[in-house]
């Protein structure tokens, strides 16, 4: 049973969707029409036209419009098998397009339309009110297609907590990352900022941390990185797993991220993937495996939530299969070091990582 999905499946299913039809918006008071008219594969945009035959208007004036691939993976990301999710809440008033979306996705076989409870907690007292609109993702029993479906779920209540942001502080590249580079500034950002975040989750788990050799430079909270409590500066002084065995020190230096425990464990290996091949990453790992083969660990990639498929497809790639990849999505990192950061968590085993960091071989 699948428990992700990603906007590649999304546009497919609206992509079967009849082109020659108009479709109702879920709710029944808005009275427009939505037509199909282009959609670009795999990932969108898709291009629609809407408009309301109550105020006069018709198909033939009707402005061409796009729905964004962008808004798509913000979606994308938020669903959850048989979990009811409420657009508007994820978007906010971003996106004027949000409606047309959610309609032609619930028109779609795994989606359905759902009024889930709503759990509203007022001076001490609770009581369930009537709940807003929801879509649900229920790959396991599809509908049929084209047509809408209301899941009744009466015993279903939804406890609206508020929604929390992660925050990165005061963080400066160093020159060399930001000079003469083939990357954008901002892709040089983000994946800095999720190294920082999983060095922070290493910090709190108890785990010494390395960061890439010539990522040492970052300053971060007003210090640099390399002064950081927990931070590894040299791997061959270090007693771990890796300065025993001298082949293993330059195959592990610029790996972006290694956790280690005790000086006798590795809990996991990551390459941080944001804008380049994931073979590149799987690559250095693998050299590191061939360095110290007896040696167990989490091999690791991390990137952004819509890259799972690439992911998948890269890890089981012959020569990389004895890696036993996982992959470690941008929202779980940022959901554990939100966890790690605001609930002092400790205590936690081994196996409360895998949670996080999903197994990729097929």
């Amino acid at each position: 049973m699948n428990t992700k999905i990603t906007t590649y499946n999304m546009v497919r299913a609206i992509n079967n969707l009849p082109k020659n039809k108009n479709y109702n918006y879920i709710n029944p008071r808005t009275p427009g029409l939505i037509h199909i008219e282009e959609i670009v594969m795999p990932a969108g945009p898709i291009y629609i036209k809407r408009w309301n035959p109550n105020k006069g208007e018709a198909y033939e004036n009707a402005k061409r419009e796009p729905i964004s691939s962008e808004m798509m993976w913000r979606i994308a990301n938020a669903v959850s098998n048989n979990e009811p999710i409420n657009i508007d809440r994820i978007l906010g008033a971003s996106y004027n397009t949000r409606s047309v979306f959610e309609s032609l996705l619930a028109h779609t076989p795994e989606f359905y339309y759902c009024y889930p409870g709503r759990i509203q907690d007022i001076d001490g007292k609770s009581t369930i009110e009537k709940g807003h609109k929801h879509i649900i993702w229920r790959p396991d029993k599809p509908h049929q297609n084209a047509v809408l479906e209301e899941l009744k779920i009466e015993n279903m209540a939804i406890s609206e907590i508020p929604i929390r942001s992660v925050t990165y502080e005061n963080l400066i590249l160093p020159s060399s990352m930001t000079v003469g580079g083939d990357l954008d500034i901002s892709v040089v950002r983000r994946h800095t900022q999720i190294q920082i975040a999983l060095y922070l989750i290493g910090l709190q788990l108890g785990y010494r941390t390395w960061i890439a050799q010539n990522d040492k430079g970052i300053i971060y909270n007003d210090k640099p990185l390399i002064q950081q409590s927990g931070i590894i500066t040299e791997l061959s002084s270090d007693d771990n797993v890796v300065s025993r065995n001298p082949e293993a020190v330059p195959a592990a230096a610029f790996i972006d991220c290694i956790w280690f425990q005790n000086h006798r464990f590795m809990p996991a290996v990551m390459e941080v993937e944001h804008t380049t091949g994931v073979t590149s990453g799987l690559t250095r790992m693998k050299g590191l495996q061939d360095a110290i083969p007896a040696f167990s660990t989490r091999f690791v990639i991390v990137a952004p939530d819509e890259d799972r498929e690439k992911v998948i497809y890269e890890a089981n790639r012959e020569q990389f299969r004895c890696l036993d990849a996982r992959f470690f999505p941008y929202s779980s990192v940022e959901e554990l070091y939100y966890i790690c950061t605001h609930r002092n968590l400790h205590g936690v085993n081994q196996e409360f990582l895998d949670c996080y960091m999903e197994k990729v071989l097929v």
